[in-house]
């Protein structure tokens, strides 16, 4: 069984084209139109275009491309802010907002067409965001599934907590969780396939690959194939394997 992959996005528009050219590339040298796209979710937030991401994404699944996208926290992050003023995210410090730096939700607000928001005008930037952003994407969004199984591999955001049954996972592992799914070397029973934690370049752990290679931060955006437990990254000149280590 044939899936690909697509790490963390991060309003990164550009990278994401060459990451869908490269994935059709592969496509058609196998012969293979029809295989899943998965996006392992944070389309949003730190990069230039999020609106760009978003819409692309939301239009071609309403076109029918066999693309999945995952939510992530900062997709969860950026819906929770437009729709639910009194929502905090138990992971983040009280006095974190959507708007603090290290969050980087402006740079989406900005992608459509706020100037420079600030959380010292929090409620105010809310009502013009939710004036900006339309509500597809705000749907579109809030609609994002949390995994997907592909034969023996399981696509999430963050990764699972380990020990427990794929169908009692709660949101805020998928999304957030680190330790103590790093470190752990049992094996999960599907091979889990992940983004979150931003790593120079894409690793694969025996019984987990990481794919968020820091496009958030500079880095490229990865793609991958996955054949079985098999793992390749894709480049401008193809599959180049990615062995566990």
């Amino acid at each position: 069984m044939r899936s690909y992959a697509i790490g963390d996005i991060h309003g990164q528009l550009d990278l994401l084209l060459q990451a869908h050219a490269r994935i059709a590339a592969d496509r058609l040298a196998c012969g293979d139109a029809d295989a899943p796209v998965v996006h392992l979710g944070d389309l949003v937030d730190r990069g230039p275009d999020s609106a760009g991401v978003i819409r692309t994404l939301r239009e071609g699944v309403a076109r029918g491309e066999n693309w999945v996208v995952l939510k992530g926290n900062h997709d969860r992050l950026f819906e929770r802010f437009l729709t639910d003023p009194n929502w905090r995210d138990p992971q983040m410090r009280p006095d974190v907002t959507y708007l603090h730096p290290a969050i980087g939700g402006a740079e989406t607000l900005m992608s459509y067409g706020l100037f420079r928001p600030t959380a010292f005008h929090i409620r105010r930037v809310r009502e013009a965001a939710r004036d900006a952003v339309p509500a597809a994407d705000i749907a579109f969004l809030a609609s994002r599934p949390l995994m997907h199984s592909a034969g023996d591999v399981l696509y999430v955001h963050a990764g699972i907590r380990p020990g427990v049954p794929l169908e009692a996972q709660a949101e805020q592992d998928l999304v957030w969780i680190r330790e103590p799914f790093l470190s752990d070397t049992r094996d999960h029973g599907p091979l889990v396939i992940h983004g979150h934690t931003a790593i120079p370049q894409p690793m694969h752990y025996r019984n987990r690959v990481n794919i968020d290679s820091r496009a958030a931060y500079g880095g490229p955006l990865t793609a991958i194939v996955v054949e079985n437990r098999q793992v390749w990254v894709l480049g401008d000149q193809g599959r180049v394997p990615l062995r566990p280590h």
